[in-house]
């Protein structure tokens, strides 16, 4: 039987289960407690409390995001795109995509290589299939055109 998110305990508990499983930001967050049946008024004053404290922190959540997005696969384009859908400032993105230290066409690269076994386009069909499955997983054209090309910064 789901607990009953009634007094701003419950409601707070339960935000602190969620976060203990992994980071989330305050929309999905608040979108989580909201489906569980908590009252707006004490989700808002329970997530305000958990950021004051720390526990709660859209930058932590930004970092594990874009980490665990770039380890999968993915380039900088389709991450953006989830983050924002996800109610994240597009400020804040840029700024985590930023700094997030990540090599996107080192990371385009072994992506291609794992692939395409690093096998560059015979032809205009080949190149684009390449291209398509590498602008789906989030990386930008003129970085997939250099690659394809041959032209890419190789080490």
């Amino acid at each position: 039987m789901p607990a009953v998110l009634d007094s701003p305990a419950a409601v707070r508990r339960a935000a602190m289960d969620l976060l203990a499983r992994r980071e989330h930001g305050r929309v999905e967050l608040a979108g989580k407690l909201r489906r569980r049946g908590a009252p707006d008024e004490l989700i808002e004053a329970a997530l305000d409390r958990l950021a004051d404290e720390g526990l709660l922190s859209e930058a932590r959540y930004l970092e594990s995001f874009v980490a665990a997005r770039a380890r999968s696969g993915h380039g900088p384009q389709r991450i953006r795109e989830e983050l924002v859908q996800r109610g994240l400032a597009r400020a804040q993105v840029e700024q985590a995509l930023r700094e997030s230290g990540i090599d996107w066409f080192a990371q385009l690269r072994d992506v291609w290589q794992r692939k395409f076994a690093g096998r560059l386009p015979v032809d205009a069909r080949e190149r684009a299939q390449q291209g398509r499955f590498l602008a789906y997983r989030g990386y930008p054209m003129d970085m997939i055109g250099r690659l394809l090309s041959g032209r890419g910064d190789w080490d």
